[in-house]
């Protein structure tokens, strides 16, 4: 896959009123099998988290370790090292 087929993905796809007013985004990825059976065992073992919740904490991970300085980012990231870790 190009690295800028997620660009040309975005520009092309029309917003409606609801989806300008959603905080969330859609997001459809391909990954190792042997990531997927990972992330169902820690699902399995761990009931206060769904694999949307690991999948968004993964990627504000990798953001910010890799400098991303978006306060959100930031904040998801430390929320989830620190907040989670306690439950």
């Amino acid at each position: 896959m190009e690295r800028n087929h997620f660009e040309r993905c975005m520009e092309t796809q029309t917003t409606t009123a609801a989806d300008a007013e959603s905080p969330f985004v859609s997001l459809e990825a391909e990954i190792p099998e042997v990531l997927y059976q990972g992330m169902k065992a820690f699902i399995g073992s761990n009931p206060a988290w769904d694999q949307y919740q690991v999948m968004s904490s993964a990627l504000a991970q990798f953001l910010f370790q890799n400098g991303c300085s978006e306060r959100a980012v930031m904040e998801r990231y430390l929320d989830d090292l620190f907040i989670r870790s306690q439950a």
